[in-house]
Parts: structure tokens; sequence; C-alpha cells
């Protein structure tokens, strides 16, 4: 690498070791999943909390409300795969950023009108606004260092913090405003720090010197195809499976809400009817003749490949089956099921903890908003004062909610504040993880899945055990919480094994001129098990009334791990499917 190229790559100045333009999409970044992670953690709660209370809910059934976070979160997943299109072929990456923040913001603003119109046009904004936010911030990255990878390694994670830093304050602050004051100011509060974010970011144009631009069309005669290698067009019977299945999952996915919240059913028999199970049914035997049909047609090498990556992503829907309870299952167990209300030395201890995890992480990042105040103030001005703006406004409600915290003789944590764990876990232990997958005792991809899932049950094995109390059918109980703390800190742990591994080991596998493709059959995995885990936390209610609380979470227990000793035992398997890919 010569000093001009690396020149190229700086010449707007470094911060940790980095080009300015990073920090711009570090800061995007963090004001998105502050507004994604802000508003998701209220939802819920919101929809099932009571209607008579000073701060009052919507009082909805919770099979009703996981049943919306479930479709929400599935077509969150799906529409990266539109936006990433358009972008990469319309627009450019840059304009669909700026598009997806808009419509997000407009989706906030809607939801905190607090109707069920407006609630319904906001998650609609959020679906088609994530669509084209998500996948495109990550690609102006991978445009940035095109002709440095051995520094890309170092600029994901120095993103993926942003993503931590912003879920991490958007719960806290997002959350502690919804409950303790009004929803409208939690879900407000999420669209405010999203607009912002858009125009911090559109003015901070001039720094990316053209990188995220349209970029330029190339044909399948342009393509470099390995030797001894095959295009695979799709064929017409490919475009009717992908139709069906497109088709049949949609009628599906929208049928679910619709007849248990609207009652008004688009198919016979309502949500779990017999013409329901048929149309999803026959959407996944559609998938998955297209797949096999497909893959049968690759060179023996890359068929191997693409049969370890679906694999991976078979297992891949049983993890976030599971670890998705966060937003649904286990966010109604710390709201109805924990002891939250503290008094006394107890109330204090945890009012200086939460000081500490507030303060600490903030003014980390808050000194990151300073370097590149320095390096870049001149050439953003504009930029540089809306995102300071959004730093005073941040502390301002730090102070407020401490000074009012502090100024009370107890205190009821909130039950959005137990979200926050997984993120600051992540923060904590990244970096043991990390210097774990460095070493010589790197274990193989099938084995950190194992892992991965194995710890994700072990977790839901602290509140099987913590609901051991809770008589058949309670809807509300007092447990330690403890039992959730530990919960978070396992499938955190989970998590740092399976979650970053996944798509590393798909851009291995993966033939450069398949990766969107397989990307999208990756994303649709983790769709389907976000929708899988809210279908299933739905089931929360008639489980308790009829077995216990601790059957629910015993599920979840045995699942995953299962699914992790099953992909263990699959080691050699995949070994030998992946060809030496490490």
């Amino acid at each position: 690498m010569s000093n001009g190229s690396l020149n190229s790559l700086t010449k707007h100045g470094t911060v940790l070791g980095h080009p300015s333009g990073l920090f711009v999409l570090f800061f995007t970044e963090m004001w998105e999943r502050f507004s994604y992670y802000g508003m998701r953690a209220l939802l819920v709660i919101f929809l099932i909390g009571a209607i008579d209370v000073e701060n009052p809910g919507w009082g909805w059934e919770r099979e009703d409300a996981l049943s919306l976070l479930g479709t929400y979160a599935l077509m969150v997943y799906l529409t990266p795969i539109m936006g990433g299109y358009i972008a990469d072929r319309m627009i450019g990456y840059r304009s669909a950023v700026v598009i997806g923040a808009l419509l997000m913001t407009l989706g906030h603003a809607s939801m905190a009108v607090e109707t069920p119109l407006f609630l319904y046009i906001g998650i609609g904004f959020l679906i088609f606004g994530n669509g084209f936010f998500k996948p495109n911030m990550t690609s102006i990255i991978s445009k940035m260092y095109e002709n440095f990878p051995e520094k890309k390694d170092g600029a994901y994670t120095i993103f993926y913090m942003g993503v931590n830093a912003g879920a991490f304050l958007g719960i806290m602050l997002c959350g502690y405003l919804g409950e303790k004051v009004a929803w409208s100011f939690g879900f407000g509060l999420a669209g405010i720090f999203m607009f912002l974010g858009m125009l911090q970011f559109y003015f901070a144009k001039p720094i990316f010197d053209g990188i995220g631009d349209k970029p330029e069309s190339t044909t399948d005669e342009e393509l470099e195809i390995p030797e001894g290698d095959k295009l695979n067009p799709f064929t017409l019977l490919d475009k009717i499976l992908i139709g069906a299945f497109v088709v049949l999952s949609v009628i599906w996915i929208f049928n679910d809400p619709l007849s248990k919240i609207g009652e008004i059913p688009i198919l016979p028999g309502g949500a779990e009817g017999t013409v329901a199970n048929s149309v999803i049914l026959t959407a996944l035997v559609a998938f998955l003749v297209l797949l096999i049909s497909r893959l049968t047609r690759y060179t023996p090498l890359v068929r191997d490949k693409m049969i370890a990556v679906a694999i991976f992503a078979f297992f891949t829907v049983f993890f976030w089956a599971s670890f998705e309870q966060a937003a649904g299952s286990m966010a109604i167990f710390a709201k109805d099921y924990t002891s939250r209300a503290l008094a006394g030395n107890t109330a204090m201890i945890f009012k200086v903890v939460d000081t500490i995890i507030t303060i600490i992480p903030l003014a980390i990042i808050t000194w990151v908003l300073y370097s590149l105040f320095r390096m870049t103030y001149k050439k953003i001005t504009l930029s540089n004062i809306i995102l300071g703006l959004s730093f005073v406004i941040i502390w301002g409600i730090v102070i407020y909610k401490l000074m009012r915290e502090f100024s009370n003789t107890g205190t009821e944590v909130p039950a959005t504040w137990f979200a926050i764990l997984n993120s600051l876990f992540i923060i904590m232990f990244a970096p043991l993880f990390s210097r774990w997958w460095e070493s010589k005792y790197n274990p193989s991809a099938a084995v950190k899945y194992g892992i991965g899932l194995s710890l994700l049950g072990v977790g839901f094995g602290f509140l099987v055990f913590g609901s051991l109390s809770i008589p058949q059918g309670a809807e509300t109980a007092a447990v330690s919480m403890i039992w959730l703390i530990l919960a978070y800190l396992f499938h955190t742990l989970g998590e740092l094994c399976l979650s970053p591994v996944g798509l590393s080991y798909l851009s291995k596998l993966v033939p450069g001129r398949m990766i969107a493709f397989m990307f999208g059959i990756w994303y649709l995995a983790i769709a389907i098990g976000n929708k899988l885990a809210h279908f299933m936390g739905g089931k929360i209610d008639a489980i308790v009334s009829q077995y216990s609380l601790s059957t629910f979470f015993l599920i979840f227990t045995i699942v995953p791990i299962a699914s992790g000793l099953l992909v263990m035992a699959l080691n050699p398997l995949l070994k030998r499917l992946m060809h030496g890919v490490r």
C-alpha cells in the first residue's frame, strides 16, 4: 500500500487511526439504533399496559402485541433486500440512507400520536425506512475501505460499537421517558434523534468524496467467473417458485396480526386455522424446492460451500427464535413477573450503579465526538453543529433523569432497563471473544454455533429456575431481578459466539457474484427467526394457564441446547463442505 493511496483514505483527517468519514457513519448509525431499539423496547410494554393508571397503555392482549411485533421484526429484515437493490441500481447508497432516515423519522413521529391508525402508519414508515437505511450504511464502509482490506475488520469493529452505543442509550432514555413520564415522549424522542442523525449525515456529504454515489452497473458478461464455474440464471420455474413463496408468505405474515388484532382475517379460520397452516407449509415447500434445485446446478465445490451456508442459516433460525424473546416474552417477564420496586440502601445502590453505567459510556462517546470535531469542524461545520446539539440534548436528558431519580427515596426499575444489559455486556465482553477467535484455541464454525446456542439455552434455564415459585396461571409475580440479569448475560455470550460469525463465514464461503443473493437468504433466515420468536412468545398466556411460566421458558432452554448439540455433531460434515475455509 503506497503513501499516496493511504492519503486518499485519510486526507480529511483521522480519528483513532481511521478516516473521519467512518465516524460520521458511526454517529449516524448510533442515532438510527437509538431510535430503533428505543422504540422496540417500549412497544410491547406500551401495548399491554393497563389503561387505568397514570401513564396508561392500551390494554392489548399479550398475544396480539407479540403478533404485531413479530410481523414488524420480520419485515425489518426483509426490506433491506429491496433497499439494497434500489440503492445499488438507481439512487446510490448515500441517498438511500437519507431517504431511509426521513421515513423512519416520520414513523416515530406517527407513533408519538398514540392512536391505532398512526401506530400502523408509523410501523409501515419504520419498516420501509429501515429497508433503505440498514444495508447501505455497511455498503458505504465497504466502498470506503475497498482498497484497504487490512483495515476493514477494525473499521467494522468501531462501527459495531456505534450500533451498541445507540442501542444502549436508546433503550435507557426512550424507555425511561416512556415508562416514567409519557409514552409519547419515548416514541417522540426516538424520532427527534433519527431526524438529527439524518441532517448530520446529509450535511457531511463533502467528507465522502463521492463514496456512496450510484455505482456503475455490471453485466453478466463483465463478471469474473472462476475456471470450471458457471453462471446459474433464474429459470421460469425458479421465478414461479419465488413468486409462490413471496405471495403465500406475505398473505400468512399479514393474516397473523390482522386476524388477532383487528379480527379481519385474510384466510378462513384465522391465524392458526387449517388454511393458514397449509399456506405457510406450501410456501416453505416452494422455497425448499427452489433452494435444492438451484444447488444441484452448481459445480461440486460451490455447491458444497452453499450447502454449508444453508445449514448455518437453518440453525440461525433457531437462535433468533429464542434470542428475540428479549423484545417480547422477556419484556413481559420484566414488567409483570419481576420485583422492580426498590427502597432504602438497595435503591441507592441501584441508582449509583445506573449512574455509572450511564455516565461512563456517554463520556467515552462524547470524547470520540470531540475528536471528530477537531478534525472536521471546518470541513463539515453544519453537520458537526447538529451532532453537537444532539449530544447537548442527550446530556440534558441524562442529567434530568439522574436528578429526578436521586430526589426520590426509593425507585422502580423500568421494565425496559433490563434490555440495555445486552449492549452493556457486548461492550464488556466483545474484546475477550475477539482475542479468543484470534488465538490458537479458535474453534471451528460448527463448534462456535454449538456454544452460542447452548449458552442461549442456559440463559433461559435461569428464567426456568427463577420462575419455579410462580403458580400456574399467575398473571403477575415478583421474583428477583438476578434471574433476568443472568439470562441477559448468557444470551449475550451466546450472541458473541454466533451472530458475528455467521456473516463472516457467509462472505468467505460464497462466490462474490452470488453474495447478494445469499445475503438475502441469510436475512430471510433471521426474519423467519424473528417472526417465529414472537409467534411462540404469543403462546405465553396459554402455556402459563395450562402448565406454568417455567414450562414456557423450558421450551426455549431445551430447543437451543438440543440445536447446539446437533450442529456440533455435524462438525465433521461441515468441515468437509467448507473445503478448508476457516
